[in-house]
């Protein structure tokens, strides 16, 4: 029986990209695919799907609220991240939101293959030195940076708000109360020891951080 695959990614090339790798080998199938966090959640609800493909970076939700969402809808299901954005930026935190794996864009043709078949026998996927990172990381969790101690959504909002969006375009994009939204703000400037919205712009670009 093949593996169903769904892919969600905003770039059509880079779907057909992954779809022409993934033919390549006969226990995988592709599912199903979307450009958008809202099309997805809505494919997915009739789609078979044992591993989702999942782009941190998409124009309508954050990956990581995708990720908590397809977890409760389809709770089976494998969850590979698929970003540009370096493994040290983003691995760790969505391995601890609950992801199965993460693989950068750059190596796709390598390693998307032995990425699916490891996190579909249950295993964690990441390349050996962001393994390595993980596990200091994990050993020392107070020593690393601010930003590592936010909860998922609040490190969705550091970002945003560091892009320069407001806190009310903020609300409607992540369907919050701007109450709700001002009030994660505020938890992120105190957990970053920061005053004003210009400090956390700056605290986004010094760490190299984006949405």
């Amino acid at each position: 029986m093949s593996v169903g695959i769904f892919i969600l990614d905003d770039h059509a090339l880079m779907r057909e990209g992954l779809k022409k790798i993934i033919g390549l080998e006969a226990e995988f199938r592709v599912t199903g695919e979307a450009g958008s966090g809202r099309e997805a959640l809505a494919k997915l609800n009739h789609c078979p799907c044992d591993i989702l493909i999942l782009d941190i970076s998409l124009p309508d939700k954050g990956g990581l609220e995708i990720l908590r969402e397809v977890k409760t809808m389809k709770p089976g299901a494998r969850i590979l991240f698929f970003s540009v954005h370096p493994e040290e930026q983003y691995a760790v935190r969505v391995l601890d939101g609950g992801a199965d794996g993460y693989l950068c864009k750059n190596s796709a043709a390598e390693e998307l293959v032995p990425a699916l078949k490891t996190v579909l026998t249950g295993k964690k996927y990441l390349s050996a030195a962001a393994a390595q990172e993980l596990a200091a990381r994990r050993g020392k969790r107070r020593a690393g940076p601010a930003h590592e101690r936010l909860s998922p959504r609040e490190f969705q909002i550091l970002l945003l708000l560091g892009a320069g969006e407001t806190v009310s375009r903020i609300a409607r994009k992540l369907n919050l109360s701007v109450s709700t939204a001002n009030t994660h703000r505020r938890h992120i400037l105190m957990k970053l020891e920061l005053k004003t919205n210009a400090a956390l712009i700056r605290y986004v670009i010094e760490h190299h951080l984006s949405v």
